[in-house]
């Protein structure tokens, strides 16, 4: 199994920067992709970003240009980098995990709040 630690929420003006890490234990050597995913009160939780082992990366359309997610591979750690933050991104932010077998892993979540 897999035991994912999330950090950096908080709370930022609109226009602002944060960075939330993603620490990642246990069999860490059955990891395939890794990403993050949002969830907004009364929305529907979405994937913000995802990054393969390889390094490939998608972004949902919403946040191009203004968030990167990294993977050092090395650390067990996946990074997303969020700046021009918006008041429509506040939401909770959930570190995700798949494995070789399909099986997902998911972190306790981290509130982020953009204020206008």
């Amino acid at each position: 199994q897999v035991q994912l630690v999330e950090s950096g929420g908080g709370l930022v003006q609109a226009g602002g920067s944060l960075r939330l890490s993603c620490v990642a234990s246990g069999s860490i050597f059955g990891i395939n992709d890794m990403g993050w995913y949002r969830q907004a009160p009364g929305k529907q939780r979405e994937l913000v970003a995802a990054c393969t082992r390889g390094g490939s990366t998608n972004y949902v359309d919403s946040v191009k240009g203004r968030f990167t997610i990294s993977r050092d591979n090395a650390k067990n750690t996946v990074y997303l980098q969020m700046h021009d933050l918006k008041p429509e991104d506040t939401a909770v932010y959930y570190c995700h995990a798949r494995i070789w077998s399909g099986d997902d892993y998911w972190g306790q979540g981290t509130q982020v709040t953009v204020s206008s």
